[in-house]
């Protein structure tokens, strides 16, 4: 091993990769492999959480802003679904997120920063109306949900 992990993360997880594929195990960087490993698995779980509330923040504007909707709206909402039901494909494990009341709650709050910031609503539900099957389904745009 000529690269440490401190000096260049990428030379040195390539090194890494070599070793484990030639099965020099003793030459192995364990801890900072299971560190990247530990890394990866929350980076996977920020990544549903940050789709998730782009998600819902236009799901909130394409509700409550009904004279904007346009197919920028559409495309990112059928797009964020799309990339977040791959995503929960490839990580089944990553489902239990979303029965994770404190999880969901942060989720929802950073989707309603995301609303105030970008569209300037106000008075917004204090908890996610839509269940996550209504979420995720390409058919669910959320037109009549909130009574005018």
């Amino acid at each position: 091993m000529t690269t440490t992990y401190e000096d260049d993360v990428a030379a040195w997880a390539l090194e890494q990769v070599a070793l484990l594929r030639t099965g020099q195990w003793g030459l192995l960087d364990i801890e900072h492999i299971a560190e990247e490993i530990e890394d990866m698995n929350i980076s996977h779980r920020h990544q549903l959480a940050h789709r998730l509330a782009i998600l819902m923040a236009h799901l909130l504007k394409w509700q409550y802003q009904p004279d904007r909707r346009g197919s920028s709206w559409e495309c990112t909402i059928r797009g964020q679904r799309e990339k977040i039901n791959r995503l929960l494909k490839r990580m089944p494990s990553l489902r239990r997120l979303l029965t994770d009341p404190q999880w969901e709650r942060d989720v929802w709050d950073d989707a309603l920063d995301l609303v105030v910031h970008q569209a300037n609503l106000r008075d917004l539900p204090k908890s996610r109306p839509w269940d996550f099957e209504q979420l995720l389904s390409a058919e669910f745009f959320p037109d009549d949900y909130f009574p005018s």
